[in-house]
């Protein structure tokens, strides 16, 4: 085990995170602190996270950002319940939460009432927008995205189109966790810690922001994306022989010499009409379609290994299920083996698959996969009993419907992989 590995040698190592949080916003805070080392508990419902069991779109949230996680499953409608989260806190460094506005005021885990039972704590709200006059609305990924002018940028001309994952969601959990390693480090100096929050809208605005800025620097408005005027001439998806499709580019003089080179367009790398970038932008509606037409004479697998031996820029068309077999992925570990409990996955029974790691290094290392996601107060037992919960007390908490226990032991042994369970 390299050095990184070792939990001990996190940056995070020693924090203690207490997050209350569902779907994907703050979960994505909590997994990455909790990747870079931190001691992250998920309290849940009784009934569990919401999104243990989506179907559709959401069936991969519970299991991508939730790993390394503890689980206690306590009753906030009940006192008790409340007590022993309060217990937790007195003592955590960190607090994430994603509900409404209000909602965790009115069970005494609002900001003043926390600030108050730790002043070191540092409290990380994900909201759908900042304090404002859009505050009150409800927010999701895809609303923002409609109101932020990023679905206007992603579809064509009238088909405003969301992007192809929760693009808000995750960047806005991962700015939550920027803030709160932002307050971590003024703690240091001043030794109490502060409100941080992060909200969908903005984030959004964040995103769309460069199209923004385009248009105050040039008096024009940003064309969506599928119409747009780009900046290099050849920049696009080409569909080639046996009905394949590959993304091609060719940005500087350089590269289009070596491409006309290499597929023997010799009249166009000497016609003097598109020597250039921007004369071969402008000529891109007769250029264009005479690429295409030659280009269809290839495979997508010779037109990459060309395009590879020139060291000019293509992709395949890779649907997300085809990353489990990327070679790069496999070869630098950017996929870790995980094991989804029953209960985590969505398909009621367990999943030996892969999950993608944070995209970096720390000393050369990937930050590695330390625990998959929990089962349902996994980690009750004995998160109560650090606290200073007899045996007996855990019963009566337990046999009143207060919390759930799990013994840790207690995880499913047989673990179907993902294309067994597709196939069976």
């Amino acid at each position: 085990m390299s050095e990184v590995e070792s939990n001990q040698s996190l940056p995070y190592s020693g924090v203690r995170v207490v997050e209350m949080t569902h779907m994907v916003m703050g979960p994505t805070c909590g997994m990455v602190l909790a990747d870079l080392g931190a001691e992250v508990i998920k309290i849940e419902p009784i009934s569990g996270d919401s999104t243990r069991n989506l179907r559709g779109s959401g069936a991969g949230f519970f299991s991508t950002f939730n790993r390394n996680k503890k689980s206690i499953a306590v009753d906030l409608k009940d006192p008790r319940g409340v007590e022993i989260v309060h217990k937790l806190l007195a003592g955590a460094d960190i607090f994430s939460e994603n509900f409404k506005s209000g909602t965790v005021d009115k069970l005494g885990l609002g900001y003043a009432a926390l600030s108050r039972l730790n002043p070191r704590l540092i409290y990380v709200s994900h909201k759908g927008f900042l304090p404002g006059p859009y505050d009150h609305r409800t927010a999701l990924d895809e609303v923002v995205q409609m109101m932020g002018g990023l679905a206007y940028m992603t579809g064509p001309e009238g088909r405003p189109l969301r992007a192809g994952t929760s693009v808000n969601d995750i960047m806005g959990g991962m700015f939550g966790a920027i803030g709160a390693m932002a307050a971590l480090a003024q703690r240091e100096r001043t030794g109490r810690g502060q409100e941080v929050q992060s909200a969908l809208f903005e984030n959004n605005v964040f995103l769309v922001a460069q199209h923004m800025m385009q248009y105050a620097v040039t008096g024009n408005a940003a064309a969506p994306m599928p119409s747009r005027i780009s900046a290099w001439a050849v920049y696009d998806v080409f569909s080639v022989k046996d009905g394949e499709q590959i993304f091609l580019a060719v940005v500087s003089d350089t590269q289009w010499a070596l491409f006309c080179d290499a597929f023997a367009l010799d009249d166009l790398k000497a016609d003097e009409r598109i020597v250039t970038n921007n004369q071969r932008v402008q000529a891109r509606d007769w250029l264009m379609p005479r690429l295409r037409a030659h280009m269809e004479a290839f495979t997508a697998a010779e037109i990459s290994a060309i395009f590879e031996r020139c060291g000019l820029p293509y992709a395949p068309i890779t649907k997300p299920q085809d990353l489990f077999d990327d070679p790069h992925l496999l070869a630098t570990n950017g996929l870790a083996d995980v094991t989804l409990p029953s209960d985590a996955s969505g398909a009621g029974q367990p999943i030996s698959t892969k999950t993608a790691l944070l995209p970096l290094t720390l000393g050369g290392e990937r930050l590695q996969l330390r625990a998959g996601p929990p089962s349902l107060g996994q980690d009750t037992q004995a998160l109560l009993m650090e606290l200073g919960y007899s045996p007996e007390d855990l019963r009566q908490l337990a046999d009143a419907g207060v919390v759930k226990c799990q013994s840790p032991h207690s995880r499913d042994t047989s673990s179907p992989s993902a294309n067994e369970l597709a196939s069976a």
